[in-house]
């Protein structure tokens, strides 16, 4: 007879206690959340006229004297089932930009709309999936006298693919700055956008507002050489914003032109470092600019969302490209569980942080990114909704909506965050529960629409 874990023990003293089932109900409410915050208080909501009480709640008479609510983290390693939640919401905000809804209208659909790449330049040549990690012909062989490619046709999710074919000739400095100044690259490249839009259709550049508006939402996602690149839906309104037509010169190619020319002519330059010099950053060769398609199911909008939802539920370590946690230690570095590229780069990255040119670019703290501070998801205000209305309407959805004409005081504190080893399990089950059964609702949803069709 297989004699029981701590765990399974603790979980067994969970179930048995008699307030199980309103905890097991909190669980549920949290979706399963792998790391839920723990909260002491209450809240008292009254009528503003009269003062009476309409609705009490207090927490001395939960299990604990606690209350669980989620740890909306997005990333899906340290919690599955609050990063689903994060990419159903996002889905939501990216479709919403894209064909309505949410309190955008459904003509933005017709609007000049791209979804563009747009990815780093290169810092040395790496390790390429396919046929093109082949040495060339002529065996041409770097300064340090390795070739320059391998002569392994590597699958995509070989090991090699990303890492440098020469270390000592990657340029690890250029590439740790190059993160450093990606947000400000993007915002340039959005200001040059429109300067281009302006100066094609004959306006003065500072006019460009009164005219049109440019919308944009966009995802940030590690390639396999730890390099970020940029996805994004870009959307031409009229100044008013998605409830405002464009001007008759905003088309899609125009556009896409913009769009290209400005990625290959916005730079930014580093702070000048006696150990490094200046250099001139800018975006990668390969830029990508496709129109998406107004006439059909319109495939291509689901899809799109999707896409940029999925990648912001993903982290640096979900593609081997940092850690999840900040490091404070040069040890940490030495201990973490990645590739000696990327060991390479958050080195590099905690180096240059500690020279004083280079202290307003937080490298050290963001050396667990590799030195990339922004937003994964980035979006201009006019683009769609928020995340904030988007859980309000979830909340109201489930009958939590402030009562008409009171007032609510509310007292709430933090006491903890997680679960005992035996709660853990019984919330993971819950959580596999609940996946599951919303993978069912979807089949069943899709072939009922199939049968339909």
């Amino acid at each position: 007879m297989r004699q029981l874990s701590d765990t399974d023990r603790d979980a067994i003293r969970i179930a048995q206690d008699p307030q199980f089932n309103r905890w097991l109900d909190q669980v549920r409410a949290t979706g399963g959340c792998t790391h839920p915050i723990h909260l002491s208080g209450s809240t008292t909501t009254r009528d503003e006229a009269t003062g009476e009480i309409l609705h009490h709640y207090d927490t001395r008479d939960e299990p604990g004297e606690r209350l669980l609510i989620r740890c909306r983290n997005r990333r899906a390693s340290i919690c599955p089932p609050c990063s689903r939640l994060h990419a159903g919401d996002t889905f939501h905000l990216v479709r919403a930009g894209l064909i309505g809804g949410k309190n955008v209208p459904p003509t933005v659909r017709n609007r000049p709309r791209l979804f563009i790449t747009l990815t780093a330049p290169s810092f040395g040549p790496v390790h390429r999936a396919g046929d093109r990690c082949r040495p060339r012909r002529d065996g041409g062989e770097c300064e340090h006298g390795r070739p320059l490619g391998c002569g392994t046709v590597h699958a995509p999710d070989a090991p090699q693919v990303g890492q440098p074919l020469c270390a000592d000739c990657y340029d690890y400095p250029a590439h740790a700055l190059w993160h450093a100044h990606a947000g400000m690259l993007w915002d340039r490249f959005t200001r040059d956008v429109r300067r281009r839009l302006a100066t094609s259709a004959g306006l003065v550049q500072s006019r460009f507002p009164q005219h049109a508006r440019l919308s944009f939402a966009c995802v940030a996602e590690y390639q396999k050489r730890a390099a970020v690149h940029v996805h994004a839906v870009v959307r031409l309104d009229g100044p008013a914003g998605p409830h405002d037509e464009p001007p008759p010169w905003g088309t899609a190619d125009r556009l896409a032109d913009a769009v290209r020319a400005a990625a290959h002519r916005v730079l930014v330059r580093t702070p000048y470092s006696p150990a490094v010099g200046e250099l001139a950053l800018r975006w990668g060769a390969q830029t990508h600019a496709r129109p998406l398609r107004t006439d059909g199911d319109r495939p291509d909008d689901d899809a799109v969302a999707a896409y940029v939802a999925k990648y912001v539920t993903k982290s640096a370590s979900d593609t081997g490209a940092g850690a999840d946690y900040r490091l404070t230690t040069w040890h940490e570095i030495d201990t973490a569980r990645v590739t000696d590229h990327v060991r390479t780069l958050m080195r590099t990255c905690w180096r240059l942080g500690g020279l004083p040119e280079y202290v307003p670019l937080r490298l050290r703290p963001w050396a667990h990114t590799l030195g990339y501070r922004g937003h994964i998801l980035t979006k201009s205000r006019a683009y769609s909704t928020t995340y904030t209305a988007l859980r309000a309407e979830r909340a109201e959805h489930q009958g939590r909506d402030a009562l008409p004409d009171a007032v609510t005081d509310a007292h709430w504190r933090y006491v903890g965050s997680g679960h005992a080893p035996g709660a853990a399990l019984i919330a993971a089950g819950v959580a596999d529960d609940i996946a599951r059964n919303r993978e069912v609702a979807s089949g069943e949803l899709e072939g009922h629409e199939g049968r339909s069709a």
